[in-house]
């Protein structure tokens, strides 16, 4: 949860603007210390098993079918300009098979090789770096 200050600070701007915004589980915690991160990360175990125990995959993707779009923080992360990894990549499949609008804070990463053509193929807006950008209907 790289960015788990910016998704906050997104949502109380959101929220200002009259939009109703849901975080994923545990980003409150993580901000307060309260979920702490591993020495080395949050690890496949660690990550894995909070993921299981807590049926968080299938929430979040409950969470995009009721809402209307979701908004992914892409910012650097490991050297990779506007990184998106691999809980937002899976949220934005579930938004694009949803229908759903699908907002990036800044352009696709085009150094992820691996999946910047489906990125690309569920055309998401991006706001660069405006969440102002993100209008109604």
């Amino acid at each position: 949860m790289a960015f788990a200050q910016d998704m906050l600070n997104a949502k109380c701007l959101l929220e200002e603007k009259g939009y109703r915004v849901v975080l994923p589980e545990g980003t409150d915690e993580y901000c307060k210390g309260k979920l702490k991160k591993l020495a080395n990360g949050w690890g496949t175990v660690e990550g894995a098993k909070r993921k299981i125990d807590n049926d968080l995959i299938k929430k979040h993707y409950n969470e995009i079918k009721d809402g209307d779009a979701i908004l992914v923080i892409n910012k650097s992360k490991n050297g990779i300009k506007n990184y998106i990894g691999g809980n937002s990549f899976l949220e934005m499949g579930f938004a694009y098979i949803l229908n759903k609008k699908i907002y990036t804070l800044n352009d696709l990463p085009d150094s992820l090789p691996i999946f910047y053509q489906e990125l690309i193929a569920m055309q998401p807006i991006s706001l660069r770096g405006d969440l102002n950008k993100i209008k109604n209907g």
